[in-house]
């Protein structure tokens, strides 16, 4: 009995039906009668499965869900529901639940659904295993929950992809997501960068070249597209490839052949394309420099990924990543940013996106003197002295301690009043709620930032009472100590 499943219920004769039938199974169990208990226990130990009830004194399923699919985001949760609570399973799959199971339920239904979900947890853990060399695909903001679901919709297909956002968005770990979770992922997975090659290069990176085919061809070489035979082939940048390239790369995703540069006999292209740009294709359609026809082949499916600054709840998890990362790379403990330091990078436009939080982190621990980091000891340009921001998002600098809050250069409504021209502009709706809950986050974590996290004085100073505060930062999903 290797694999642990946590039974979590208030009622004695459900968790008593559930034990017995899954140590018939051969099932290690351990069951709880709340949600509290279990939220406890998690801090010693995790098991491969949870199956919990969701109408619970305390702590319910649905907050328990939520709470376990921060800290373990791919630990799988079976939520028990009655048929009257319909409303709420629907909320269960929103929070990111594994499977609802109805209540009154057949044992054998409710045995075979753990068992699903224990197989499901074992490829988890193997597919993490494979991970670990690579930078975090990590995040609990709504635009990041879309893309993993995304990912799992596509792993039982090769349809071609486009990737869309800004530099360091991290599009490439989303490419290899895709292919590790893809029928295809015991072949290669071979990534080519298209700005990065010279133009006269290019054709024979993708293609291959015979002997004697142009100067210098010393050798027959193999392309990018047979390096990934039956695999997947990323082409990042794709913006940017010539036009005559484009012509070329059309006709393989058409025929599924191509031929060496300099060759006569046409290769069969058994491939999954997927291909990425920081780019408005479309507007380099118009402009006559990508063709039509093309990014209507490679624009299938398209996944944009978020700026950074659009998903900041995900900083602090993202920060603990890569300060632990970047400390096993070294040998030393990993370090902690305060509060007060944590809100300054929280509150940073980074212009350079995940990246440049991965490679922060690699200053931090290398540079900062002490294991806990406070505001004096991050770089020069997330001081509070300084204001963060760029591209038109708005930023609220804060105040450093005992002393009044810098002023931004211009009126901050300007600035606001243009990022929702921007966002109308790309067909955006919600922005309201979107900027109401972003102004809410800025203003509670430079509160807590200005009082070192003491929740009754920073309630008094934003004018509001102590509940309230702490109502919005539950409804926020931030994490703040405090008195």
């Amino acid at each position: 009995m290797t694999q642990a499943v946590w039974i979590i219920d208030d009622d004695k004769a459900i968790r008593w039906v559930l034990e017995k039938s899954l140590a018939r199974s051969g099932i290690a169990y351990q069951s709880f009668s709340s949600a509290d208990d279990a939220l406890n226990a998690l801090y010693d130990a995790c098991p491969s499965v949870i199956i919990s009830d969701i109408r619970m004194p305390g702590t319910d399923g649905l907050k328990f869900l939520g709470k376990v699919k921060q800290e373990h985001p791919a630990l799988p949760v079976i939520i028990m529901t009655a048929h009257s609570d319909l409303d709420s399973a629907v909320a269960a799959f929103q929070g990111g639940a594994f499977e609802y199971l109805p209540k009154p339920f057949d044992v054998d239904q409710a045995v075979a659904l753990i068992e699903r979900a224990l197989a499901e947890s074992r490829s988890s853990e193997a597919a993490s295993e494979d991970a670990e060399a690579m930078p975090a695909l990590l995040g609990q903001a709504p635009a990041m929950q879309d893309v993993f679901r995304a990912i799992g919709r596509l792993s039982q297909s090769s349809v071609t992809v486009l990737i869309t956002g800004e530099s360091g968005t991290g599009k490439e770990r989303v490419a290899e997501a895709l292919h590790r979770h893809s029928v295809r992922s015991a072949k290669p997975f071979i990534a080519l960068n298209t700005a990065a090659i010279p133009k006269d290069l290019l054709e024979s990176e993708l293609f291959g070249h015979e002997k004697g085919a142009f100067t210098g061809a010393l050798g027959t070489r193999r392309g990018r597209f047979e390096e990934a035979e039956g695999g997947t082939l990323f082409l990042d940048e794709i913006g940017d490839m010539p036009t005559e390239l484009q012509t070329r790369l059309l006709r393989v995703l058409s025929d599924g052949h191509f031929y060496r540069v300099g060759g006569h006999t046409p290769i069969k292209a058994n491939v999954r394309v997927i291909a990425a740009t920081h780019q408005h294709l479309e507007e380099r359609v118009k402009l006559g420099q990508f063709r039509e026809d093309l990014f209507h082949r490679l624009n299938v499916i398209r996944l944009r990924l978020p700026p950074l600054r659009e998903r900041n709840e995900d900083i602090p998890l993202l920060v603990r990543h890569f300060l632990a990362r970047s400390a096993a790379n070294l040998g030393v403990e990993p370090k902690r940013l305060s509060e007060a330091a944590m809100a300054l990078v929280q509150h940073y436009a980074f212009p350079g996106n995940v990246r440049q939080l991965e490679n922060l982190c690699q200053w931090i621990t290398v540079m900062a003197p002490g294991q806990s980091v406070e505001m004096q000891d991050l770089p020069p340009e997330f001081r509070p002295e300084l204001i963060a921001g760029s591209g038109g998002t708005i930023e609220l600098p804060l105040a450093a301690e005992g002393g009044p809050a810098p002023q931004p250069a211009g009126d901050w409504t300007m600035l606001l009043a243009r990022e929702v021209a921007q966002r109308l502009a790309a067909g955006e709706t919600g922005i309201i709620d979107d900027l109401t809950a972003r102004f809410e986050s800025t203003c509670i974590r430079s509160g807590l930032a200005h009082t070192g996290g003491r929740k009754v004085e920073a309630a008094n100073l934003l004018g509001w009472g102590r509940n309230t505060l702490t109502r919005k930062i539950q409804e926020l999903g931030l994490e703040h100590g405090g008195d």
